[in-house]
């Protein structure tokens, strides 16, 4: 048997033996009954609201009229007119507007979550009111609303009937700021435009010809906005966004979508300054939409009265965290466990994995029921646990608690081109929405690593490559669809760039970072 193998092996050994020394006391095989749900959207900060209210169904006419809209196409704010005629005479007219609400689909269950795709829903909203003249004709005159990209349409509905068509393009268009500065410099780009159906909702980001990562705006109405850093070597590099669904679309001019171009831009390394320091980019923080956030839900859970809470709902391992608790049994032992799931998903096929119980410590309920105890939190899995309180065996309480991403280490920050060198990092979860992350080596992607098995602790083995100086690495959230897959599942396995305002794992509470280092190559 190979080394390779044996250490595997004795991995995945220890990590079975650890989790077996508490028998679990809720203990749920993979896979569980399906949960699949459409996300509600969290409040992300800065989405442009609905153009309008909400309208109200209406039926085509069987002689459908046509609107003049001038211009018809342009950016939101473009000034337009939408001007109507032939029809009957001093009626109110309600200017429907065709839109869409987009949102993520998973399966979120106990054990796991699962990524399943996006979803559209069309809707149409009042953009204005009007009233036909004597002539039965009407001119109205607006703003382009902030809303999603693409062709939208328009009708005029008198009394529940949709009596004339039009409609109106909103085109795409980009900014990125600022325009040079030393390797490492901070880039933002906004992409405005993108639209409600799958072929016009995400793009692509190229550096220097290189994949960057994906680019998606479900949840912000079609303005995505990413971060990322300038690469060397100085002088100049080519930067480009366009549309795609993971990887850029390259003849969109003889697509049915050939408003969807994109744009490029430059941007000028102007020194090598040396090793920007590490950093770890949080994304948004929202109140989660979904209460199911892979914590086992209330599976097990003793009837009763008590209660818990926590200092803190979230950190890196071995966090201290304060626990409250009341309503338990007075003056009864106590004991403190950390739910958790061992296992993974290669050649998965019937139970793959486990929830299984560390222990967390031991107390005595007070006399009035109350207990306060302080405990730390595991080096394992990242992502959504509970702290359950057991008391003659059974759960009396439990509070979530979601383990963080953080930085264990790199191996080494100077080496020579073709030297391999590792990234060591902890809190890498077991979902399909955080059980992997993916690298990008100079704007370029490279690959991911996993952390399911190896029970949250990951090492990513690397290899330094280009001219002497400095070089990043920087890494993305990534959504898994390797093992179990599905159909109609997009952006997967790529670097998510959009992740700090448009990612599902937002709506469940999941806070899933960049993380951005650097190495320096010598002579």
């Amino acid at each position: 048997m190979s080394t390779t193998i044996t250490k595997k092996l004795a991995l995945v050994g220890a990590v079975l033996t650890g989790a077996a020394l508490l028998s679990a006391p809720a203990v749920l095989s993979s896979p569980a009954a399906s949960t699949t749900v459409a996300l509600a959207a969290p409040l992300i900060p800065g989405v442009a609201p609905l153009p309008g209210p909400l309208a109200a169904p209406a039926t085509p006419a069987v002689t459908m009229g046509v609107l003049k809209t001038t211009p018809d196409i342009g950016l939101p704010g473009t000034t337009f007119t939408i001007q109507g005629s032939g029809l009957p005479a001093g009626k109110d007219v309600n200017i429907d507007w065709s839109t869409a609400n987009v949102t993520w689909v998973v399966d979120a269950r106990p054990d796991s979550v699962d990524y399943l795709g996006r979803q559209a829903s069309k809707i149409s909203v009042v953009l204005a009111t009007a009233k036909t003249d004597a002539q039965g004709a009407f001119s109205v005159t607006l703003q382009a609303p902030k809303d999603f990209g693409g062709i939208h349409d328009i009708y005029a509905v008198i009394d529940g009937v949709q009596v004339s068509h039009g409609g109106f393009l909103i085109a795409r268009t980009a900014t990125m700021t600022p325009k040079q500065g030393p390797i490492g410099t901070m880039i933002t780009l906004t992409y405005s435009g993108l639209g409600s159906s799958l072929y016009e909702g995400g793009a692509s980001l190229l550096y220097d010809n290189h994949y960057v990562g994906a680019v998606m705006a479900n949840w912000t109405r079609g303005v995505a906005t990413v971060q990322f850093r300038a690469a060397g070597p100085v002088g100049r590099h080519v930067i480009r966004i366009a549309d795609a669904i993971s990887y850029e679309y390259l003849n969109i001019p003889q697509a049915p979508i050939p408003w969807a171009t994109g744009k490029t831009f430059t941007f000028t390394v102007t020194k090598d300054a040396g090793l920007p320091k590490q950093q770890i980019d949080w994304p948004a923080s929202v109140a989660p939409t979904l209460s199911a956030r892979t914590t086992m839900g209330t599976l097990g859970l003793a009837a009763g009265q008590a209660s818990a809470s926590v200092s803190s709902t979230s950190g890196p391992i071995l966090s201290k965290v304060d626990v409250s608790a009341k309503g338990l049994a007075p003056s009864q032992a106590v004991s403190l466990v950390w739910s958790t799931v061992v296992g993974n998903r290669v050649n998965c096929s019937g139970t793959c994995w486990s929830f299984v119980s560390v222990p967390l410590g031991n107390g005595t309920a007070a006399a009035d029921g109350t207990l306060t105890s302080t405990v730390q939190v595991p080096d394992g899995l990242g992502g959504w646990h509970v702290i359950q309180l057991l008391q003659g065996g059974e759960v009396k309480a439990q509070v979530p608690y979601f383990v963080k991403r953080s930085i264990a280490g790199i191996s080494t920050l100077k080496l020579k081109a073709g030297q391999p060198f590792t990234i060591h990092l902890k809190g890498v979860g077991w979902t399909q929405l955080d059980n992997t992350i993916a690298v990008d080596y100079d704007n370029s992607y490279v690959g991911y690593g996993c952390g399911f098995n190896s029970n949250g602790d990951v090492v990513l083995n690397l290899v330094a490559t280009g001219a002497p100086g400095t070089h990043l690495i920087d890494m993305y959230p990534l959504l898994y669809t390797q093992q179990p897959s599905y159909s109609n599942t997009p952006y997967g396995m790529v670097p998510v760039l959009t992740y700090a305002r448009d990612i599902p794992g937002l709506a469940l509470g999941y806070q899933l970072p960049a993380i951005r280092m650097a190495i320096e190559v010598v002579k």
